[in-house]
């Protein structure tokens, strides 16, 4: 049979109705594992076992580590596994939908980026078809292999920017809300904060600190309200998808003008020095200009 990879965000959703259904974790992974995906396959090893499927599903990397954080907090605090995968992989989903509407935002500007970083090299040919020796007069005149060299740096330059810029504009890679959605498992199940904090620090990816404080002011306003802190931590959850998704497409909008700054200031300049420069000294060498 054919390996195929698995859709981590359906497999949870198919995962909670097998166990809902009344089937073991072990059927219920053993008929997951059907799929030939590697990850479900070695989680249903793992659970057929009595080992740790959490372990598994994180070493396969991606979306299986917030899935396998979820899974694991849930088995470790005593937390009802269908209802908790239920409840918790419409919000892996929104924050994946998040990362996904940020990357098409962000597509057009940075092929733009791209295609017009190409513009200098090919002012070359260009001149060539206009009839001038653009080659000869970069490669054999003093002037001209300066402005090659210049050209060339500007060129590098312009496309470390550009690459600077985009990686400052693209999303983290940790889930947003994660962390309080993993408090919220914890503490329905009835775990206490110390309990909760244990398990959550143990198996959490790369927690964020911003989340954490987060996560500690809501833990405080529901002590001091003396309200249960799993709905409000849910909420906030909520709350940080909504938020990634808004300072996502602000990010991408931003990023579109920003490009333009190396645009202007190296790809623009080393066009005019690859094909402008070269086809007027060119007319100046021949004689051609007064």
């Amino acid at each position: 049979m054919t390996a195929s990879r698995a859709d981590p965000y359906a497999t949870v959703v198919r995962l909670a109705v097998l166990l809902g259904g009344g089937a073991s974790p072990a059927r219920a992974w053993r008929h997951l594992a059907t799929s030939g995906d590697p990850a479900l396959r070695g989680a249903a090893v793992a659970a057929e076992r009595g080992g740790d499927v959490g372990t598994v599903l994180t070493a396969a990397g991606g979306a299986w580590g917030d899935i396998a954080a979820v899974y694991s907090v849930a088995v470790e605090t005593g937390a009802p596994l269908a209802e908790t995968l239920r409840s918790v992989a419409g919000g892996l989903r929104d924050a994946a939908e998040v990362a996904s509407e940020v990357r098409v935002a962000m597509a057009e500007p940075l092929a733009t980026a791209r295609l017009l970083g190409w513009l200098p090299a090919a002012g070359i040919p260009m001149g060539a078809l206009l009839g001038a020796d653009s080659a000869g007069v970069l490669l054999g005149d003093p002037i001209g292999r300066a402005c090659l060299a210049g050209g060339v740096v500007l060129i590098g330059a312009g496309r470390i920017w550009s690459r600077r810029l985009a990686r400052a504009a693209r999303p983290p890679a940790t889930v947003p809300g994660l962390e309080a959605e993993l408090w919220a498992v914890a503490l329905s199940a009835g775990a206490s904060p110390e309990r909760a904090r244990e398990v959550i620090a143990r198996r959490a990816c790369g927690p964020d600190e911003s989340e954490s404080h987060a996560v500690d002011a809501t833990l405080d306003l529901a002590l001091r309200a003396g309200v249960p802190a799993a709905e409000l931590l849910r909420a906030d959850a909520w709350a940080s998808r909504h938020r990634a998704r808004t300072d996502g497409r602000a990010a991408a909008a931003r990023l579109g003008t920003r490009l333009l700054i190396p645009l202007g200031v190296c790809t623009l300049p080393a066009f005019l020095l690859l094909a402008v420069a070269p086809i007027v000294l060119g007319l100046l060498r021949s004689g051609v200009m007064p």
